[in-house]
């Protein structure tokens, strides 16, 4: 094994405490719709039942992902599988811990782009699309999870 692959992070996460209850929070996050107020990568989301397609742009960088909600645990968790073409990329998710003063936001990502030749064709995909090579996609993700709950804290104390 190699440095770079042995270097390489699956999954991160971050979290932030937000001033409104955990199942107000849920509400605002299960309107995936509402992914573009604070994401600064989703700049438009098409649902359909449990399915929606997000449409995200970072620089010149533009791409789509299919989604799929798995979880939906109102007050408690929210996360969705995304994968494009066909392919495994990553289950993105937020679990919900009440606190004194509202609710504790963690969102995470896992990279699910693991195995075989599924794995070499969504790595490079994901560089194509995304312009982050896989040994940066954690950090990078850790940047834009802060600036998502940032956003989303300041939507749900808005919203009361």
């Amino acid at each position: 094994m190699n440095a770079t692959a042995a270097a390489r992070e699956w999954s991160a996460e971050e979290s932030l405490e937000i001033a409104a209850p955990p199942d107000a929070v849920h509400a605002a996050l299960a309107d995936v719709r509402r992914m573009r107020e604070w994401s600064p990568e989703v700049f438009w989301v098409w649902r359909r039942g449990d399915r929606f397609v997000g449409f995200n742009r970072r620089g010149p960088w533009v791409w789509f992902t299919d989604c799929r909600i798995v979880i939906d645990d109102p007050g408690r968790e929210f996360a969705f599988d995304v994968g494009t073409f066909g392919l495994p990329v990553a289950r993105w998710g937020y679990r919900l811990t009440p606190t004194q003063r509202g609710t504790r936001v963690t969102e995470y990502w896992i990279d699910r782009r693991r195995h075989g030749w599924r794995r070499s064709v969504a790595e490079l995909l994901g560089l194509v699309f995304t312009g982050t090579p896989a040994a940066r996609r954690a950090a990078q993700n850790r940047i834009g999870m802060r600036q998502t709950l940032q956003r989303l804290s300041a939507t749900c104390r808005t919203d009361d």
